[in-house]
């Protein structure tokens, strides 16, 4: 488990630039919100998720999440058929804010063309550490941005 820049960012596991985490499981993958976009976002009150048997496209969005903040497209790291829905979620959607990388998990799917997708993933602290890093300047940019058009 690596502690990045204040972020809960654990080695192991690959990650997608909209802020989604992945461990392989097997022939299966679970996904989730990184520690990231759950600090990000704040407390989340609402997630819309896509049901079991559904196609994902990487790239493309695949549920919506809510905080008090804003609400959020949730982006597909992958493509894969949907196996697995946390519906916990529908309950208790802060479980994401809790417990992004063990309870709070959205969903699993069947990679249908991982090797080929992989390699656009972030891994290893190195990388992780420097996605971070851009994340955090990004979001300080935008803070600024629209601080200056509240003016």
């Amino acid at each position: 488990m690596a502690d990045i820049e204040g972020y809960n960012m654990p080695d192991d596991l690959y990650y997608y630039e909209e802020d989604t985490w992945l461990k392989i499981e097997g022939d299966k993958i679970r996904i989730g919100m990184t520690d990231f976009f759950q600090q990000a976002a704040g407390d989340i009150v609402y997630v819309d998720l896509p049901f079991e048997g559904d196609e994902i496209k990487r790239g493309q969005p695949f549920g919506k999440a809510q905080s008090s903040k804003w609400i959020g497209k949730l982006i597909a790291p992958i493509s894969g058929v949907i196996e697995e829905v946390n519906y916990e979620l529908d309950s208790d959607s802060t479980i994401i804010n809790k417990d992004p990388y063990g309870d709070g998990w959205v969903i699993v799917v069947t990679p249908l063309a991982f090797e080929e997708e992989k390699g656009s993933l972030i891994h290893g602290l190195e990388a992780v550490t420097e996605w971070i890093k851009r994340q955090i300047a990004k979001s300080e940019r935008l803070k600024s941005e629209k601080s200056g058009k509240d003016e």
